[in-house]
């Protein structure tokens, strides 16, 4: 019998299942701190979870509200100043993976947390960069983690917040010292990755039951598919069960439970 699970739930367990057991990942809010605390849970129990607060190998209980999360700081094996962390671990080259999520993305994977609509009078502020402009210059490689919607997927994002390969994708050419940027986007109907060449995101698998037809309708522009298109592999019954006890014990316990 096959274990029935949301698009959400395929989309969190596929983006942990990106994660390496043993790799240093500065983690952002919502999305991908799911993603990431439910590959420590399972398959990566020595991944390395840095926060952006200053908190270095962070194992929180449950799902933190913000960086501020005071389970952060208390589950953590230490916690640096904000200043530190940019400088000596992002900078240094100590963090391998960056796991980010967006308001809006482009197909040169482009992010925008800033604004929607027009920068002098936008129709909608967003909370802004934060530390992710930095983490996507300076980690090894980008993990993206966010739902799909025309909403979301936009031909030109209104603001780079967060560069991933330039308005014509050539925006990292010839820049030193500088990660490979955004190597996969997952959301809940399937997976992308750049093309090597253009940079462009091109569709490589399919989650279960998503066809071509409802990725493209999704997407606000003509969007690419590889020739051999993969089924993304389905969440397992321990994945499920690991994930849903965290999402439950997070609700149990910003209740006040």
């Amino acid at each position: 019998m096959t274990t029935q699970y949301t698009s959400a739930e395929m989309m969190t367990v596929t983006a942990a299942r990106a994660l390496e057991n043993g790799s240093t990942c500065f983690v952002g809010i919502g999305l991908p701190s799911e993603a990431a605390n439910l590959a420590r849970l399972t398959h990566a129990p020595d991944v390395v979870l840095i926060y952006e607060s200053g908190t270095l190998q962070t194992k929180p209980e449950v799902l933190p509200l913000s960086i501020g999360d005071g389970e952060l700081c208390e589950t953590a094996l230490t916690t640096v100043s904000v200043p530190e962390m940019f400088r000596y671990w992002l900078q240094g080259g100590k963090v391998d993976v960056g796991f980010l999520g967006t308001a809006q993305i482009d197909r040169y994977c482009n992010l925008n947390t800033t604004l929607i609509g027009d920068y002098t009078a936008p129709k909608v502020r967003l909370p802004g960069g934060g530390g992710a402009p930095e983490i996507a210059t300076n980690a090894g490689e980008i993990f993206i983690t966010l739902k799909h919607s025309t909403r979301t997927f936009v031909d030109e994002v209104d603001f780079v917040t967060t560069l991933g390969f330039g308005r014509d994708g050539k925006g990292r050419d010839g820049v030193p010292n500088i990660g490979k940027g955004p190597t996969r986007v997952i959301t809940d109907l399937c997976v992308m990755r750049p093309d090597p060449d253009t940079r462009e995101l091109v569709v490589v698998s399919l989650h279960p039951g998503v066809s071509a037809a409802q990725v493209q309708e999704a997407t606000g522009w003509e969007i690419r598919f590889a020739e051999t298109l993969e089924t993304t592999e389905a969440p397992s019954e321990k994945e499920l069960s690991v994930l849903r006890e965290l999402k439950d014990r997070t609700d149990r316990h910003h209740a006040g439970e």
